[in-house]
């Protein structure tokens, strides 16, 4: 039986409540997804671009073992900050850098320190993609929020864009690559490396 004219009317009103509904549903990308990402006061004298892929022995290294005490003494202290550019080697790599830009810009750091640590664990997973939304929830990141990221094609080039810009204007052709003072030093820094090349940097007292 054909519908009246008001209950059509009803029907059509009804349905596009409904698929608003579904719309407002859907998660957005987070405007700050492709924010720098900075780990120090934006006052520090020193900056330094470091340049690395989540799935990068040496960058967990840098990270394990030697950022602490970098933080510590230089970062904490507000002699130097750290501008953190992703450079993805791989897929599994871009895939890790889109689920920590999906998060809000002060879990960045935080989980971008617990991928290093289990980098072991979820880049060598058969679906990498799985583990990856665990730790994305541990953060707070929901699943529908973190495949709304994966989904977004300007959030995954921007990412593209960042290895892309390293390789243009500092040389970089390995991760991890640190600019400072505009010199592109290659591979692990260990501290004593790091302190000698940023104290000439800061300020006299």
């Amino acid at each position: 039986m054909p519908l009246s004219r008001p209950l059509r009317a009803t029907v059509l009103a009804a349905s596009c409540l409904l698929a608003g509904a579904a719309l407002a549903q859907t998660p957005a990308v987070p405007q700050t997804a492709t924010a720098p990402r900075v780990l120090g006061s934006p006052d520090a004298p020193v900056e330094v671009i470091e340049y690395a892929s989540l799935t990068c022995h040496h960058c967990a290294t840098f990270h394990n073992e030697v950022l602490p005490q970098v933080k510590k003494e230089f970062i904490d202290t507000g002699k130097v900050r750290i501008v953190y550019r992703d450079f993805p080697l791989d897929r599994v790599g871009l895939e890790a850098a889109t689920m920590a830009r999906c998060l809000p810009p002060e879990r960045y750091f935080p989980v971008l320190s617990l991928l290093f640590a289990k980098q072991d664990d979820w880049s060598h997973a058969k679906d990498p993609i799985e583990p990856l939304a665990r730790i994305g929830a541990l953060a707070g990141l929901s699943r529908q929020a973190y495949d709304a990221c994966r989904a977004d094609k300007a959030l995954q080039d921007s990412i593209v864009q960042s290895r892309y810009e390293g390789e243009q204007k500092h040389g970089v052709d390995s991760t991890p690559s640190f600019v400072i003072d505009g010199n592109t030093l290659k591979g692990v820094l260990r501290f004593e490396e790091f302190k000698k090349t940023v104290e000439p940097l800061l300020p006299k007292p």
